[in-house]
C-alpha cells in the first residue's frame, strides 16, 4: 500500500513539472469525443489527474528538426467532471453546448510579395480577436482552417514582420496559432476544420502532427477523415476541402469530396446537423471592384457543388465555412442548407472586397439567396434559443455588426441597426 501511494504520488509530481514546463495544452474534439493535447519542451509524456485519478498520456509525436516538440494525447473519458494537467485545469464541455465562437483564416499572410505586418496588432488582429471573443466566455469554439500563412521569408528591412518565423515548424505554428489562440485554447474546447493552407504543400505536416483529430498523425499526402461530433442534439460533421478545387472540377477532387460526404451519410440520416468545411459550397468570392456597383463576384466551390448534387442533404441545417476572408451569410429559403462564412479571424480580405454591409439576393448553383455580407474582423458567437441559435457577429470594436437567427435550415442575418 505504501508502494502504491508513494508511485501515485510521484506520477502527480511529474504532471506538476510537466505543466510548468509544456508550451501549450488544449481541448479538441474527435470522433471519440474530448482528447486533452498537450505539446511540451520536455521529451516526455506528462499525466493528467482525471476527477482525482493519475492518466499518462500517450505519445503522438516525438521532436524532429522542423517540430523540436514532443506531442501528447489522452481521451478524456464521457463523464469526466475535471481534467487537469499538474495545477492547470483543462477545459471540458459538459454536455451540449449552449454558446458557439465560430472564426477562421486566422493566420499572418507572409508569401512573397504578399505581405502583412505580423508585429502590428492592428495589421493582424488575430491577438486582438481572440481576446474580444473570450470575454464572451464560449463554451465551444469551432476553427473553420487556416492557421498557417507564414510560407517564405520576411523582407529584409521590413519592419513590420521583422523577425518573424516561416515555413511548416514548430516556430511558424507557434507564432501564428499557438500563442495569440492560447487563452481561448485554455477557455473551451475546440473543433478544428482543415483549411488549403494546410494543404500538403503547404501547412500539411503541422496539421497533420498537432491539430488533426486522427488517433495518429498521417503522413502526406493524405486527406482528414470526416467525423462526427455528437453533442447532444447538436451533430457536427467536420469534412476536409482543402484539395477542393474552387472554380474547376477534376474528377478525382470531386470523388474524393463525395467519398467523405458518403463516409457521413449513415449517421447523418439519423442525427440532423451542421457540416463544417473550410470551402464553402455555396459562396461568391470578391475579384474586382466596379466602382459603385461594388465588387464583381464569382462562385465557389466548383467541386463540392459537383460532389453534392446527388446527396441527401435533407437533414444539413448549415454549411459553416471560412475561406473566403469576410462574414456572409447565404439563406437558400429552406431548398438547401444555409451557408455560413466567417473567414474573420485576421488574415488579410480580399482586396476587391468592402466593410459596407450589402444585402441582396444572389443566384447560385441555380437557386436564390437572400444574402448578408461585409469584410470585418471578428467572430460570429451564436447562443442556443430552444430549437434555434441566435448570435451577432462582432467586430473588433466590440460592436455588434449583423444579428442572427438559425430557424431549421434558414439563416437569417440582418444588419444590427435594423436588429435592434
Amino acid at each position: 500500500m505504501r508502494w502504491a501511494t508513494l508511485a501515485t504520488i510521484g506520477l502527480w509530481l511529474v504532471s506538476v513539472q510537466a505543466a510548468r514546463a509544456e508550451d501549450h495544452a488544449w481541448v479538441e474534439m474527435t470522433a471519440n469525443g474530448q482528447q486533452a493535447r498537450v505539446e511540451t519542451t520536455d521529451t516526455r509524456c506528462p499525466s493528467l489527474d482525471l476527477d482525482g485519478k493519475i492518466e499518462p498520456m500517450r505519445l503522438r509525436a516525438g521532436p524532429d528538426g522542423a517540430f523540436p516538440v514532443t506531442l501528447c494525447q489522452l481521451d478524456i473519458p464521457a463523464g469526466a467532471r475535471r481534467v487537469s494537467l499538474g495545477l492547470q485545469a483543462l477545459p471540458l464541455l459538459h454536455g451540449a453546448p449552449q454558446r458557439i465562437l465560430i472564426f477562421g483564416d486566422t493566420g499572418c499572410r507572409l508569401k512573397g510579395a504578399a505581405i502583412q505586418d505580423c508585429n502590428d496588432p492592428k495589421a493582424w488582429p488575430f491577438p486582438r480577436v481572440v481576446r474580444r471573443a473570450l470575454e464572451r466566455k464560449p463554451d465551444l469554439v469551432i476553427h473553420v482552417g487556416d492557421y498557417y500563412y507564414r510560407e517564405t521569408p520576411c523582407p529584409e528591412g521590413h519592419a513590420g514582420c521583422a523577425g518573424s518565423p516561416y515555413g511548416d515548424a514548430w516556430p511558424t505554428w507557434k507564432a501564428e496559432f499557438f500563442d495569440p489562440a492560447q487563452p481561448l485554447l485554455d477557455a473551451a474546447p475546440w473543433v478544428f476544420v482543415r483549411g488549403n493552407h494546410e494543404s500538403c504543400t503547404r501547412g500539411g505536416k503541422g496539421w497533420f502532427r498537432q491539430l488533426d483529430a486522427a488517433a495518429k498523425p498521417l503522413a502526406c499526402p493524405a486527406m482528414s477523415a470526416p467525423f462526427h461530433v455528437a453533442l447532444g442534439d447538436l451533430n457536427l460533421y467536420v469534412l476536409d476541402s482543402a484539395d477542393a478545387e474552387d472554380r474547376a472540377t477534376p474528377a478525382d477532387a470531386v470523388a474524393a469530396v463525395s467519398a467523405q460526404f458518403d463516409a457521413i451519410k449513415p449517421e447523418l440520416a439519423r442525427a440532423p446537423g451542421w457540416i463544417l468545411t473550410h470551402r464553402p459550397i455555396w459562396a461568391l468570392t470578391p475579384v474586382a471592384r466596379v466602382g459603385p456597383l461594388g465588387p464583381f463576384e464569382i462562385p465557389l466551390n466548383a467541386t463540392q457543388q459537383a460532389a453534392v448534387r446527388d446527396k441527401d442533404l435533407a437533414n444539413v441545417q448549415m454549411i459553416v465555412s471560412g475561406h473566403v476572408h469576410h462574414f456572409a451569410a447565404y439563406d437558400f429559403l429552406g431548398r438547401r442548407p444555409s451557408q455560413l462564412v466567417a473567414g474573420t479571424g485576421g488574415d488579410v480580405g480580399q482586396e476587391a472586397d468592402t466593410p459596407t454591409i450589402r444585402e441582396n439576393e444572389v443566384q447560385i448553383d441555380n437557386l436564390p439567396a437572400q444574402r448578408i455580407t461585409f469584410e470585418r474582423f471578428g467572430y460570429l458567437l451564436l447562443d442556443r434559443a430552444g430549437d434555434d441559435w441566435v448570435g451577432a457577429f462582432w467586430d473588433l470594436k466590440d460592436r455588434v455588426v449583423a444579428a442572427c437567427r438559425l430557424h431549421q435550415r434558414r439563416l437569417n442575418c440582418v444588419p444590427a441597426e435594423t436588429a435592434r
